[in-house]
């Protein structure tokens, strides 16, 4: 009922409402049965200082790409500091496993391939839920193979026994980061696909303009 209710409002952002109401539903069943009780049982048995490590080294791995998606973006200063933050963490911080670079107050961007399309004029499109990867746009689609092909985690370990490993560490780790989000967000929604779809956008078009949209342009 309250899919259809919401349906019958037609927000030209969601034109596939229907669709992905059932892809939505579909994922949430796939975390409730499956990632939430693995995430919880990695977050169980891993020391907290190790959580942090594998978190930490993951999101170093993530200043590369930041870093050429800030360059293709021409903002150079947020290029260098992602270099900066780079060097810093994988010497000092050891390969990235202590985060050396926060604590020195070099921010981290982690810009990707969607937010460089967005910088260029790309609009984001219908709203759109793939499924297992979740919430995205038509623009962010398009953007996704770009971003997973072009992740270090993905070129360091491509075509060796630890390709397979490392996907599911970071998968299972990036989940484990999130339970306490997403046991906020099922106490406070009463529609949870209408607060996690507008909360994705909002978030997203903020990105794209570093923080500040402006608010007579709706398309970023």
């Amino acid at each position: 009922v309250s899919g259809c209710a919401s349906t019958a409002r037609h927000d030209p952002r969601d034109p596939l409402e229907g669709w992905n109401r059932g892809v939505q539903s579909f994922n949430d069943r796939l975390d409730d049965y499956f990632m939430k009780p693995v995430s919880r049982g990695y977050q169980w048995i891993t020391p907290t200082f190790v959580d942090k490590g594998v978190t930490n080294f993951f999101n170093n791995l993530r200043d590369f790409t930041s870093a050429v998606n800030n360059l293709l973006q021409l903002k150079l200063s947020r290029a260098v500091s992602d270099v900066g933050r780079i060097l810093v963490n994988s010497t000092v911080g050891l390969l990235g496993v202590i985060d050396v670079a926060s604590n020195l107050d070099m921010p981290s961007y982690k810009e990707d391939f969607g937010q460089t399309l967005g910088r260029w004029g790309v609009p984001p499109g219908p709203y759109i839920v793939l499924p297992l990867l979740g919430a995205s746009t038509a623009r962010d689609t398009v953007a996704t193979p770009v971003d997973l092909y072009a992740s270090m985690d993905t070129q360091l370990v491509s075509g060796t026994s630890a390709t397979v490993g490392v996907s599911v560490l970071k998968v299972v780790n990036t989940r484990a980061n999130l339970l306490g989000a997403s046991q906020l967000l099922d106490e406070v929604a009463l529609d949870r696909y209408s607060f996690f779809r507008d909360a994705y956008l909002a978030r997203r078009r903020s990105q794209v303009y570093d923080g500040n949209p402006p608010d007579d342009d709706e398309n970023p």
